[in-house]
């Protein structure tokens, strides 16, 4: 049967266009229960023993949930306990429109075969498609499909045994479907009935009428904006949209980073609640900026929200802000909130801060995260969920209410377990770590598998070469190896030769959008999360030595002055020599005795990369500081037993120079090729204002730093000694690191600003790690197409497309980075857990009105030393004074702590 519908459209160019569109409808399809005889279908989903223990129903029947139960009840459909409900068409287009999120989880859900849910194509079924009457909202013919659906399934149905439960949170959905006859309930009213698991009920998000339950008569924040009053105010510029950001260390301030045409970006400061107005981190709000006499400067307070408090901002909350604001020169753009364009909730982890009443069911939840406001939830199993990780999502936020309104999600397990806390940092840092799903493993290849004839045919054979790896001890996943050798003209030839990925992952199947999706391998303290499947990253592609690899070659000739002669790029069959820790490596180029061909390939890559080193520092690249930490782990218990700080040696930056110098070769290559689509990475330059930190410390010491180019900065660094304090410079190096912008991936069709300002190279991208960066693949099917060693493919060479994978991969990146450092910070808390009070040698990093943060280099540990007495006047700003008997725990990340771009 075919519906059609034809009208006319106007085109740009003035003409008339006529347009047919065509619906076919069926009545063939299956309504995919095992009960029926009548539908002739091959498999069935739908369970004919399907219940639930319930006191409305206690007959079996299937569950069919509205639109608006789906986006709001996500996680009671998650729930084990829920099973054999009909997911119909109309609802699941429109949640695909209405939420990305929650659409995934519901595919996510109807793709498991232990749940029992049937997607029901009801806009293509004969006996269930409606069309839209006249006068009729999108919204309400929609309501009305899904009760034609429920009545057809109920009389399909009804002689078998079998009931259908509409669950609809909607009042006029429900009254015109009871009044249809049809059995119809609210999903908390189903769920409260159910008898098998009463803790479901915590898991119910709120509705309206439960929100208005729960909030005070006193209004605590202004009304939000009307999206229609936000965009014309933005479009006149009364108004300015921009993604809010909350501070970690004082709750009662925000910045919004409004972004403007090409640079041209503000931020603007946000203080105290009422200004804050129920925003959260990263929700995209719109922002009204005060008059100048208004504006204020960033807080050197530290402010931390302490508990359950009234539903009002007490007057010492702010006056303890107030305290601790700065003079008339340092102050900043300052505005406040007036509506929320888009929200980015999500569920959060934490625990639960149980309410000292009695019998109370209403609790705060404090979420992990500091920027995230504390959580109200309603929960009977608040004894059972204290001392427990668990999982809240926010439901609403009410204008009579200090804190937002949410639900419990699930439990995590018991707070300090390993296990736990490491799922607790993945969940928080959004680092997917699920297994992979067998569409993925099927395109692997099978094994055993063997370089073939016609692989052999179309790469150049390099096995003969002296060939090595160097990393980090235990390195699995080896991407790189390299070989120097001495020409017959006096130069040297220098390859580098990176694990071939891109040969087993071809674009657009299940791995590759895989890989695509996580971006990056993460790298946790005793636990690896592969961007690829093991048999790859450890295996097949890992350039391990003794066994012949696929790899992509870089190779340069070279001369005595660390000059390039010529460069080549060729897909190639290695077989390295030796896979060497950098310490390893170093042992052979010091020993004298030893002058194997390995050791005079390492001796002459040492010698050239120390000539790289010095030039690419003379033309102004950055060499700056973090501390960094490696754990020696007990084998039996996974705990650290050791701690000391990462010790750098020669053939560290050794291997560093050559990737540096591939990525750069690489990335012009790539560029002269494709001037619209190579796949690029830069590190723009810091705005002036990011110095304030690192000069003012500079100025404690009476020295100066200069900032206005990467090389000043270099030059400034390395002048900038103290006599009797060593460690200063390592300080300010420290300080300048978070003084940087992130580097990020880029298209370069989209961008004209190519410059990596820490590298002092006009241009760069990543090529030397495709077994844990996706970015990697990319380069290399592009470098791959410019050389003729494969095809092309449209996405690779759409500037669009790979500009919003830059925008993930960007994403991905950075929540790697906090992932690590947060999993670093937990091992760190493990290892003094048992170790009572240490005294060790401490730096003042920097002075707030009521604590100091302080560092202590031997353990790269970082934390906030709180005043005991407020009234005590803030300490001198000075980074020589030793702290004895200090216990600090890790602060959480650093939001721009970057290191060299390798």
């Amino acid at each position: 049967m075919l519906k059609s519908k034809t009208f006319v459209k106007k085109t740009r160019s003035g003409g008339i266009m006529k347009i047919v569109r065509e619906h076919y409808l069926r009545d063939d399809i299956w309504c995919g229960s095992e009960v029926c005889t009548e539908c002739k279908q091959e498999e069935s989903v739908l369970q004919k023993d399907a219940c639930i223990e319930s006191n409305l129903c206690s007959f079996p029947h299937y569950l069919l949930p509205d639109t608006n139960v789906v986006l709001s009840q996500i996680d009671i459909l998650e729930d084990p306990l829920i099973k054999n409900a009909i997911i119909l068409q109309t609802v699941l287009q429109e949640v695909r429109h209405r939420s990305a999120p929650i659409y995934k989880r519901l595919k996510d859900i109807l793709h498991d075969k232990e749940k029992h849910f049937y997607t029901f194509t009801n806009e293509h079924h004969r006996e269930t498609y409606i069309e839209r009457e006249q006068g009729e909202s999108a919204n309400d013919r929609n309501d009305r499909a899904i009760r034609i659906s429920t009545k057809w399934y109920s009389d399909h149905l009804n002689n078998k045994g079998l009931k259908v439960v509409l669950l609809t949170n909607d009042r006029g959905n429900k009254e015109k479907a009871e009044e249809a006859g049809l059995l119809t309930y609210r999903c908390e009213e189903y769920v409260k009935s159910l008898i098998a698991n009463p803790e479901l009920v915590d898991r119910l998000a709120l509705t309206n009428d439960d929100k208005n339950e729960i909030t005070s008569s006193k209004v605590l924040f202004s009304e939000h904006l009307p999206l229609s009053r936000i965009q014309s105010g933005i479009k006149s510029g009364t108004f300015q949209q921009g993604t809010f950001r909350a501070s970690r260390d004082n709750y009662l301030e925000a910045t919004v980073f409004v972004h403007g045409e090409g640079d041209d970006s503000t931020e603007v400061l946000i203080q105290g609640l009422q200004n804050l107005n129920r925003a959260v981190h990263q929700d995209l709000v719109a922002v009204e900026i005060l008059p100048l006499n208004q504006w204020v400067a960033p807080s050197s307070v530290v402010l931390q929200d302490e508990g359950p408090k009234e539903d009002d901002v007490t007057e010492e909350e702010e006056a303890e802000l107030k305290s601790g604001l700065s003079g008339v020169a340092s102050r900043k753009p300052t505005g406040r909130v007036v509506g929320i364009i888009k929200r980015n909730w999500r569920p959060f982890c934490g625990m639960l801060f149980l309410s000292q009443i009695k019998e109370a069911t209403r609790h705060l939840f404090t979420p992990a995260d500091r920027r995230i406001p504390r959580i109200r939830i309603e929960t009977r199993q608040a004894a059972t969920l204290a001392g427990q990780r668990i999982m809240v999502a926010i439901d609403g936020w009410p204008k009579h209410s200090r804190y937002p309104n949410g639900h419990f999600v699930r439990s995590l397990g018991s707070a300090g377990d390993k296990e736990t806390e490491t799922e607790v940092l993945l969940l928080e840092h959004d680092v997917p770590h699920q297994d992979f799903s067998q569409a993925v493993l099927s395109f692997l290849p099978k094994m055993p598998w063997n370089i073939t004839e016609e692989d052999m045919a179309v790469r150049e054979d390099l096995r003969n070469l002296t060939v090595c790896s160097v990393d980090p001890p235990g390195c699995t996943d080896i991407d790189d190896a390299l070989h120097c050798r001495d020409l017959p003209n006096g130069n040297q030839e220098v390859g580098v030769h990176i694990a071939d990925v891109s040969h087993f992952i071809r674009p657009g199947n299940a791995m590759d959008l895989e890989a695509a999706n996580r971006g990056t391998t993460v790298y946790l303290t005793g636990r690896r999360i592969d961007m690829v499947p093991e048999l790859l990253s450890s295996n097949l592609c890992s350039l391990r030595s003794s066994v012949e690899r696929l790899a992509f070659s870089c190779i340069w000739e070279i001369n005595d002055k660390a000059e390039i002669v010529q460069t080549r790029f060729t897909k190639s069959v290695i077989n390295s020599k030796a896979s060497l820790t950098y310490a390893e490596a170093q042992m052979r180029i010091d020993d004298a005795n030893m002058n194997d061909d390995t050791t005079k390939s390492l001796r002459g890559l040492n010698r050239l990369a120390k000539i790289l080193k010095k030039r690419r520092i003379e033309k102004g690249a950055l060499t700056l500081s973090s501390p960094e930490v490696r754990f020696h782990i007990d084998s039996e218990t996974h705990d650290p037993i050791d701690l000391q700080t990462k010790e750098l040696k020669e053939t560290n930056s050794m291997v560093e120079e050559f990737m540096l110098l591939a990525n750069i070769s690489v990335a012009q290559k790539i560029y002269d090729e494709f001037s619209e689509c190579a796949l690029l990475r830069k590190h723009p330059a810091p705005p002036p204002s990011n110095y304030d930190i690192l000069n003012k410390a500079a100025k404690s010491k009476d020295l100066v730093i200069h900032t206005d180019s990467a090389k000043a900065l270099a030059d400034s660094l390395d002048a900038a000694q103290v006599d009797g304090f060593p460690y200063f410079n390592t300080l300010l190096r420290i300080l300048a690191t978070r003084c940087m912008m992130q580097a990020v991936y880029f298209c370069s069709g989209m961008d004209s600003d190519f410059h990596h300002y820490g590298l002092a190279s006009p241009i760069y991208t990543h090529f030397t790690s495709p077994i844990r960066r996706y970015s990697d693949i990319i380069v290399h099917r592009l470098l791959a197409v410019a050389i003729g060693a494969d095809s092309t493919y449209p996405d690779l060479m759409d500037k669009h497309k790979q500009s919003a994978l830059c925008n993930n991969l960007n994403y991905r990146h950075k929540m790697a980075q906090y992932a690590q450092r947060a999993s670093v910070a937990f091992h760190t808390q493990l290892f003094f857990k048992s170790r009572g009070i240490l005294n060790e040698e401490g730096f003042i990093l920097f002075v707030r009105k009521n604590a100091i943060i302080v560092l202590i280099p031997k353990f790269g540990l970082e934390g906030t030393v709180f005043f005991q007495n407020k009234d005590k006047p803030s300490p001198k700003l000075i980074f020589n004074e030793e702290i004895s008997g200090v216990s600090v725990a890790p602060s959480e990340p650093e939001a721009k702590r970057a290191k060299l771009d390798r």
